[in-house]
Parts: C-alpha cells; structure tokens; sequence
C-alpha cells in the first residue's frame, strides 16, 4: 500500500501534538516513496520536522530521574547471546572500551525514567572523549529502522535527559558538552540511506546537531565517522 505526499503530512500533524513519541510513530519507518510526488516517505517527514523544527525542539519535557543514572550492576556480561537481544549485546561488548572518534562507552542501556511509569527508554550507549559525551543509539546491522527514526530517538533521549545530573551522576565536568548521536552499521540499511540523496533529513541532522557514527567489524569493532 503506498501513501500520497499529503497522507504522510497528515500522519504528521496528527503524531506532532505528543512529541516525545514522534519517533516511534510506525510512519518513521516507511520506506519507500509518495505515490503522487515520489519523494521518499522519510523526506517528507524530515521536511516537516524542518519546518517545524521550533516546535518540535520545545515540545518535550525533560524528566529527573530519581535515582542515579549510572547503574552499578552494569558489568559488560552477555549472559545469553541468543536471547534476540542483539543491540543491547553489542552494547555490552562495546563496554569499557575506547574507539576513535567517540571515546570510551562509559555504560549501556542507561535509564531516563523517573519511575516505573514514565516508559521513557533506555539510553544505548553513553560514550565520552573528554570533551564531549555522547548519547548514542545503537541499530544491530540488519535494522530494518530507518536513520530517519535514529536521528529521532536519540534526539528525544537527549531532550529528556536531565544533563547537568547525568553528568553529575558519571562524575563528568559540569561544562561537559552533551550530543545525540546516530550508531549504526557500515553498509548497513541506515548507512545505504545516507549515500544517497537526502537533502531534508541532512537538514533536519545540522538543525538536530546530529552527527552519524559507523561501526564496521563483527567482534573488534571500529567506529569511524564516514
């Protein structure tokens, strides 16, 4: 079934009244392109967003976590690597461990809910280099999610983060410089999107100031930024 430009407009402005849900809306992870402008789906969201961007930026709340951010159970252990929880196993091999670009993954799959209540995600991985840490939302490398969808949700969990206490929480310097970050595959689904044109998901990433990273290798990961 496909979608006129104008369907995908409407699925939109319906799904902006929340924002911070925006991103898990199932229309984020259209593929494909409108049946009367043939315009990729995710174009036409990202435009959207563009022009909304103020929006958008203001429309969600942050929420205070009650306890630490930092987990002190977190041990880097995959306990059962066929569980189908791929991504947080990745995460968990990455522990610990310093790569170019990003610096040293500090934890993994970090809270931002206040209480039980809140269903406000978890936090892939946490990367620092000492200037800067990093919110990075991590897809295995079949993801079928579109980098439309990544850029947005690490984008909401950088919103909802409480910052001054998640650095406080890691023991970061309080002037530490905060970004959400896309942490995908080399080659996979998400990194086939950016070499091709995107025009106003690339606009919506500089206005967002989310900068992609890659992963190649299978167990001795490299992070590279193209």
């Amino acid at each position: 079934m496909g979608y006129t430009r104008d369907r995908i407009l409407a699925k939109c402005t319906e799904a902006f009244n929340d924002k911070k849900t925006f991103y898990k809306q199932p229309f984020i992870n259209y593929r494909g392109k409108t049946e009367d402008t043939d315009e990729y789906y995710t174009e036409v969201i990202a435009e959207f967003l563009c022009n909304n961007i103020s929006a958008y930026i203001g429309g969600m709340p942050v929420i205070t976590r009650q306890y630490s951010y930092k987990t002190t159970s977190h041990d880097g252990k995959v306990h059962n690597p066929n569980s189908g929880r791929d991504e947080e196993n990745i995460a968990k091999r990455m522990y610990g461990h310093q790569y170019s670009c990003v610096g040293e993954m500090l934890d993994y799959q970090t809270p931002l809910n206040s209480n039980d209540s809140d269903h406000a995600g978890k936090i892939d991985l946490l990367a620092y280099d000492g200037k800067t840490l990093r919110i990075l939302e991590l897809k295995k490398p079949d993801s079928d999610e579109t980098m439309l969808r990544c850029v947005l949700e690490a984008f909401t969990y950088w919103k909802t983060v409480d910052k001054p206490k998640l650095l406080s929480d890691f023991n970061l310097p309080a002037d530490t410089v905060v970004k959400a970050c896309p942490f995908v595959f080399k080659d996979g689904k998400q990194y086939k999107e950016m070499e091709k044109p995107r025009p106003h998901l690339k606009r919506l990433m500089d206005l967002l100031y989310s900068k992609p990273y890659y992963i190649s290798g299978t167990d001795n990961y490299i992070v590279t930024e193209d």
